[in-house]
């Protein structure tokens, strides 16, 4: 086999191997979700409490095998990481593909959702060119010294860590699901033009009251007027044609006396504040002082301010006296809310529908910064700042991988 192709294979591995672990990397708790999901689909509930753990492992070691295979560290040794984890995922996703107990595989996390055939036979595909890398994996020359190679390995595992552990503290430094900030929620629940739901057809079964026979019916031929005939019996639906999924389709808020306020929340031109806590007994409690200061400086200016929990009442009821918790909560969705924000507890700031603002448990605004300032603004001001941060880890990361690159491209020259 050429040369060409072998390193073609090397690098197309070692690309897709940095993007899965990177963007599982970033929101480990989403992967921690999705493990969760896993275990309870297969009946291995016990397995939960090592969710978290697997979340980290996980997206460290395809990140690695990935860095080792696209700059030549190692392959000799790393070639059977990346082969056995194509051989443990293919078939998996195959039975995934045929059982379908999870739609959706998580294995580029919320940044590219596939369907469990479409990752399986990506998985094909990346299996055959794992077995290529794997079968001339002696072929393959490093350029840096082991030593080098070690350093390089460590140094990026180490960086990847890092990200991962700031990630599960705060939020993901990068956001791909529909409730990133600058998305309108509104939008994002709302069908686009031209495009088509779900269609589905309905069977209804009536008993005729003569002869006592049950018959089906469908919507066009159903014999609601003839009551003195027939009589209702039972109905049944069938998915016939599967179409657009709006990007949120699930999301209700229920307030316990005004009954669904979802879509007064969105279309109020003034300020929401939405504290997300999707189950208030694992809630970092923590961080409820200052949950509670900030609803009483919302309630001195006039914003609404709603706590979010798919817990019972009477948990919500013991929680609120415990911590003297000032606002009233709102029943959604576990899913939504965990969708919402990588956070229990944590903040959300809308305004006509769009998220001005989000933050985690521990990282809730002061309300001594919103005394005197517009909503708005300080939001605008705080994710600038943010952005700016970024750009400047970001350029002294490059700047860094550079210089470990550097002697490689001396050399090769040389």
């Amino acid at each position: 086999m050429s040369k060409f192709i072998q390193n073609l294979c090397r690098i197309v591995v070692g690309i897709v191997f940095i993007y899965s672990g990177f963007v599982k990397g970033i929101d480990p708790l989403g992967s921690d979700y999705k493990f969760t999901d896993y275990f309870n689909a297969f009946g291995m509930s016990w397995m939960n409490a090592t969710t978290l753990f697997f979340s980290f492992a996980l997206s460290l070691a395809e990140f690695l095998i990935g860095i080792a295979l696209l700059f030549n560290l190692w392959v000799s040794r790393l070639a059977w990481g990346a082969l056995l984890f194509m051989t443990f995922f293919t078939p998996l996703t195959l039975a995934l593909a045929l059982t379908n107990p999870v739609s959706d595989c998580g294995c580029f996390g919320d940044a590219l959702v596939l369907t469990n055939w479409q990752t399986f036979w990506k998985n094909i595909v990346l299996l055959l060119f794992a077995i290529v890398v794997f079968v001339y994996r002696e072929k393959y020359k490093p350029q840096l010294t082991p030593l080098g190679q070690f350093s390089m390995l460590v140094l990026a595992g180490a960086g990847m860590l890092c990200l991962s552990v700031y990630c599960y503290r705060h939020l993901p430094v990068i956001d791909f699901r529909p409730y990133a900030i600058g998305k309108n929620i509104a939008e994002g629940m709302r069908l686009p033009e031209g495009a088509e739901p779900d269609q589905y057809e309905v069977t209804l079964k009536y008993k005729n009251r003569q002869t006592g026979e049950i018959q089906s019916f469908t919507e066009e031929n159903y014999p609601w007027q003839d009551t003195v005939n027939w009589e209702y019996e039972s109905s049944s639906e069938r998915l016939v044609k599967k179409g657009y999924i709006t990007p949120i389709h699930d999301l209700v808020i229920e307030h316990p006396e005004l009954g669904n306020i979802t879509e007064e929340i969105l279309e109020d031109d003034n300020y929401t504040i939405l504290a997300v806590a999707y189950n208030i007994n694992k809630s970092d409690a923590d961080a409820q002082p200052a949950l509670n200061r900030l609803a009483n400086l919302a309630r001195e200016k006039g914003y609404r301010f709603y706590g979010l929990t798919s817990s019972s009442r009477k948990d919500i009821q013991a929680y609120r006296t415990r911590h003297h918790v000032p606002y009233e909560f709102c029943a959604a969705d576990e899913i939504q809310l965990k969708t919402m924000l990588r956070s229990n507890p944590g903040v959300i700031i809308l305004r006509q529908g769009t998220i001005l603002d989000k933050r985690a448990g521990k990282d809730i605004p002061d309300i001594k910064d919103l005394k005197d300032t517009d909503l708005a603004a300080y939001c605008l001001q705080s994710q600038q700042e943010m952005q700016r941060n970024y750009l400047v880890y970001s350029f002294i990361l490059l700047f860094f991988v550079a210089y470990l690159l550097f002697p490689r491209i001396k050399k090769r020259r040389n």
